[in-house]
C-alpha cells in the first residue's frame, strides 16, 4: 500500500464517522439534542460542537494553517468544557455548519499535506508534540469514532434508534420483541453470573 493509499483509506474512514456523528442528530427536538444524557452531562449537540473544535485544532494548528472561526475560540480557563456543550443562543444549524467548515478546512490540509508532513501539537507535552499527518488522522479518526459510540448510545436511549447510517444501519432485526427476549436474556445471564438467581 502507497502513502497515498494509506492517506486515502484513513480519510475514507475519518469521513464516515463524521457522517455518522451528524446523522445522529436527525429527526430529533432542540431539547434532546442538548439534553444531557450522562452524569458528566454528555449530550449529542455538544459532541459535534466538540469534534468541529478538534479537527480545527488537530487539522488546524497542528500544522499551521489558519482559520477564522469565531464559534471556536471558547475561553477554557472560564469554562473547560465549553465545547462540550452548546448555548441556548447557538442553533442546531450553526453548529452543523461549523462542524462542515472544520470538515472541508481538514480536508484541504489532509489533500494539501503528504502523509509523513510534520507538525506540532500546542496542547501536548513537549516530549510527544511533534508529530505527523498520519499520526494526526489515526487520533482524530479514532476520536470521531469514539464519540460517535457514544452518540449512539445516546440516540439509543434517547429514542431507541440504532445503527450505523440510515441506508445500512448493521443492525440484526428491527422487530422489538425480538430486541426485548434478548435484553431478557441477557438479564438473566447477567444475573446468574453474579450468583443472584
Amino acid at each position: 500500500m502507497t502513502d497515498s493509499d494509506s492517506k486515502s483509506v484513513l480519510h475514507r474512514y475519518l469521513r464516515s464517522a463524521r457522517e455518522a456523528m451528524v446523522w445522529k442528530l436527525d429527526g430529533l427536538s432542540e431539547y434532546d439534542i442538548r439534553r444531557p444524557m450522562t452524569p458528566t452531562g454528555t449530550n449529542l449537540l455538544g459532541l459535534v460542537k466538540h469534534l468541529g473544535s478538534v479537527e480545527f485544532g488537530y487539522f488546524g494548528d497542528t500544522f499551521g494553517r489558519g482559520y477564522d472561526e469565531p464559534i471556536n475560540q471558547q475561553d477554557f480557563e472560564a469554562d473547560p468544557t465549553a465545547d462540550m456543550w452548546a448555548t441556548a443562543d447557538e442553533t442546531r444549524a450553526e453548529i452543523v455548519a461549523f462542524y462542515h467548515r472544520a470538515w472541508a478546512h481538514s480536508d484541504a490540509t489532509i489533500e494539501s499535506l503528504d502523509i509523513g508532513a510534520a507538525g506540532a501539537v500546542p496542547w501536548w507535552d513537549p516530549d510527544h508534540r511533534v508529530v505527523t499527518l498520519h499520526q494526526i488522522l489515526v487520533h482524530v479518526t479514532a476520536e470521531t469514532n469514539r464519540h460517535a459510540g457514544h452518540a449512539d448510545i445516546i440516540r439509543e436511549l434517547l429514542d431507541g434508534a440504532a445503527g450505523l447510517r440510515p441506508a445500512n444501519d448493521n443492525m440484526p432485526t428491527h422487530d422489538p420483541n425480538w430486541w426485548q427476549k434478548y435484553r431478557d436474556m441477557l438479564e438473566e445471564t447477567a444475573r446468574r453470573a453474579a450468583g443472584l438467581e
